[in-house]
């Protein structure tokens, strides 16, 4: 397993769908490396907006990983599997102190951006005390 890269930027929500924040998380990475898939689910884009490369990808819970600047190693439709390349990370992301830096994002919905380093925390789990006596029924 590889080591988790660290984290150059956090995720920072902005006040209001259209205010100032930081929509995802700037990973450290090597110009070249691959990039993987957080989850499972749909290629819905692979290609060039506003001049850099992008990946995103549809969840089946309706969540959408985007991952930036990254050659894309896949096309739009195609059905990929959590941990598959997906990209090749490339440099310049701005605002990156880094050789390289992937930019990550989740969003639900169209304007409901979410820090994604939740989709690599393991679930809460919570135990409640069982009552005495057990209830009958």
């Amino acid at each position: 397993m590889l080591p988790a890269p660290a984290v150059v930027t956090p995720f920072r929500a902005p006040s209001h769908p259209y205010g100032p924040g930081h929509r995802g998380v700037d990973l450290d990475g090597a110009a070249g490396g691959p990039v993987l898939a957080a989850r499972a689910g749909t290629v819905v884009f692979a290609g060039p907006v506003g001049g850099r490369d992008l990946v995103s990808v549809l969840h089946d819970d309706g969540l959408r990983t985007t991952y930036e600047p990254v050659q894309p190693v896949v096309e739009t439709g195609a059905v990929i599997r959590a941990g598959e390349v997906i990209g090749l990370l490339q440099p310049g992301h701005a605002g990156c102190t880094a050789q390289a830096c992937l930019h990550w994002g989740v969003r639900r919905d169209r304007n409901e951006y979410l820090d994604p380093l939740v989709l690599l925390r393991p679930p809460r789990v919570r135990l409640l005390p069982v009552p005495i006596p057990w209830p009958d029924g």
